[in-house]
């Protein structure tokens, strides 16, 4: 099942609350361009490979791409996220709930970019729309187990795959180089290091954008009122719209957040850099084919400080980390709780 670009605007003039619905899926979409892709550029910036905003115009141009081009061949991650909670029942009240979710997350992440805590949107919108799918369903029965066991094993393989993939990536680049003149090879990881952001920006936007792709048509069947769609079909027009939103977001920057991931927790070289963005990258390209949402963020993090650790464990300021860590633990129960009261709320006021 799919829709129509035509069917969508007369339902967009006619339904307000679809209307309010899409506004804030944007909204999402939006703060996650705008908080989550600078943590693809954080290295090729903090090495001096790219000026800001050239880095943040490279990040804009290829998140748009990731997001078309990775749909187009497999939209699984959007299938996980939008069959892992149930928002069955009364169509009103469930399309309430899922409001309230997306407000809350909109909240969770501009309070996390405010503070320059590069908090993960996709472990956010995970949380907040499942504390609105238990919120509609009175109990864990909102809860699709077997998808929701994806989200796990991604948190589970990113984390590892991408501290692993960053040691052994810079391990094998300094064998290589072992005997070159460094000076003689910086001018080639500065573009090397071009190459790995725009690979990452590319696996961003083919990460999140089916993310935020299966909540959007979560939305307008509700809106529709056909809560019992169990499959469907990513329409094209959804894609550019999604890719659009979520470069305009990437384009406003977020300075902080590339500080904290590039510069304040692994002081890198460009090789190092390169390393991590190609782990990274890696990383992230195997878990969009194999169906599992994984994090951007926590991604990006774990390479760095594989490529840290690679040279001694003390590169790595883990001070910085701890502080990452604690936030990524607090964003489920957080986010979730803040999901389930604000759908309580807006369901009662609603």
């Amino acid at each position: 099942m799919t829709i129509l670009f035509e069917e969508f605007l007369e339902q967009l003039i006619t339904n307000p609350a679809l209307l309010v619905t899409v506004l804030l899926t944007l909204g999402v979409v939006l703060v996650n361009g705008w908080t989550d892709a600078p943590n693809a550029i954080a290295t090729c910036v903090s090495t001096r490979s790219m000026s800001p905003h050239s880095a943040i115009l490279m990040a804009t141009v290829f998140n748009f791409f990731g997001v078309l081009v990775m749909t187009m061949i497999n939209s699984s991650v959007a299938m996980t996220i939008y069959n892992m909670v149930d928002f069955g029942g009364d169509s009103h009240t469930a399309l309430v709930a899922l409001c309230a979710a997306l407000f809350a997350i909109v909240t969770w992440a501009t309070a996390a970019w405010y503070f320059g805590i590069p908090t993960s949107e996709s472990h956010a919108l995970i949380a907040g729309i499942s504390g609105a799918a238990i919120a509609l369903q009175g109990g864990f029965s909102g809860i699709n187990g077997s998808e929701w066991a994806k989200v796990l094993y991604g948190l589970g393989f990113s984390t590892l795959f991408g501290f692993g993939m960053g040691f052994v990536t810079v391990k094998i680049v300094e064998f290589i180089c072992r005997d070159m003149d460094r000076r003689k090879t910086l001018g080639f990881f500065k573009k090397a290091q071009i190459f790995g952001g725009a690979a990452m920006a590319f696996m961003h936007g083919a990460q999140d954008g089916q993310k935020f792709m299966g909540v959007f048509m979560l939305g307008i069947f509700l809106a529709k009122g056909q809560g019992g769609v169990s499959d469907f079909q990513i329409p094209f027009w959804l894609m550019v719209l999604c890719s659009l939103v979520m470069a305009l977001g990437t384009s406003i920057g977020g300075y902080r957040i590339i500080k904290a991931v590039g510069m304040d927790m692994v002081k890198l070289e460009k090789y190092q850099g390169f390393s991590s963005d190609l782990a990274a990258a890696l990383c992230l390209l195997f878990s969009s084919l194999f169906g599992l949402p994984v994090s951007t963020t926590h991604t990006k993090t774990t390479a760095i400080m594989g490529v840290g650790s690679a040279k001694r464990i003390s590169s790595v300021n883990w001070s910085v980390v701890n502080d990452m860590v604690l936030t990524w633990v607090l964003t489920f129960p957080g986010c979730g709780i803040i999901g389930f009261l604000m759908a309580k709320l807006f369901m009662n006021l609603f």
